[in-house]
């Protein structure tokens, strides 16, 4: 569950100071956008931890026994006062909400997510939507075989069966981030092929990414190359995926190599 669905079920019940992150300077521990909801008795999300949060905290449960304080603004420097060694400052603004703000706050506070397009419900797969289902992108998982997905997945994993899988490519959303790891070979390198061919037309699909070693990269290279693609366009590939330097190659490191690896393109 997001944060921002939390920030919303408890404000239907009980209103709260919304902390926020207005600006900052030099070294800080979160950046401009980043949020924290301050109840009473709870807290949801984050400014950045340590001192900075504590305080904010504070000052929070402080307004919300202020009525007639609607909104403020504190200035934190982050050096020897607050004991944190980041050296810069955040403004930080602070803001009664009730659940009569639920609409304005939906619209505020919601998250740019990354469209992730996932190839291949194997073991692999599932490490990885359990990976990054917790992140902030919309996944549309695809494969071509029936009854392959598990059931109970959160609203932002879309599961698709489709049949020949690369048929899938051409209604993929904008700017997606594509994942292929599935059980054949064989529909791999279909589904490499339709996605530079939407490349080569649309330009739109950021990072291409293909479960395997070295040798089975050759392979599909000289492949792909019989199909007409240009090493220009086979460069767009990624293969190996996940961030270099991890060896160990069960589905759980994998995801998390990926998923990073993920997040460094997701800019």
């Amino acid at each position: 569950m997001s944060d921002l669905t939390l920030l919303l079920q408890h404000l239907a019940h009980t209103p709260a100071v919304l902390v926020t992150v207005r600006s900052t300077r030099g070294s800080t521990p979160r950046e401009a956008g980043a949020w924290m909801a301050v109840f009473a008795d709870t807290t949801i999300a984050t400014v950045g931890g340590g001192r900075l949060e504590w305080e904010a905290i504070a000052h929070a449960r402080h307004l919300l026994q202020e009525p007639n304080v609607a909104t403020d603004r504190v200035r934190y420097a982050l050096g020897p006062s607050l004991g944190q060694c980041c050296g810069g400052d955040v403004v930080l603004q602070f803001e009664r909400v009730q659940a009569s703000d639920a609409p304005r706050l939906c619209n505020a506070l919601a998250e740019l997510r990354t469209p992730v397009a996932l190839f291949g419900g194997g073991h692999v797969g599932r490490a990885l939507v359990q990976v990054l289902l917790h992140l902030p992108v919309d996944i549309t998982w695809i494969d071509s075989r029936d009854e392959i997905f598990p059931g109970g997945l959160p609203a932002n994993v879309c599961c698709e069966h489709s049949d020949p899988v690369q048929a899938a490519v051409a209604d993929l959303a904008p700017q997606s981030r594509v994942l292929i790891l599935s059980f054949s070979h064989a529909e791999d390198l279909d589904v490499v092929a339709a996605c530079l061919a939407r490349q080569r037309t649309r330009g739109d699909l950021p990072y291409v990414g293909l479960i395997g070693s070295k040798t089975k990269w050759a392979s599909f290279r000289q492949r792909l190359e019989a199909r007409g693609f240009t090493e220009a366009e086979l460069s767009h590939v990624t293969c190996p995926i996940g961030v270099p330097g991890i060896a160990d190659k069960r589905p759980e490191v994998i995801a998390v190599a990926v998923a990073a690896q993920i997040l460094q393109v997701a800019g």
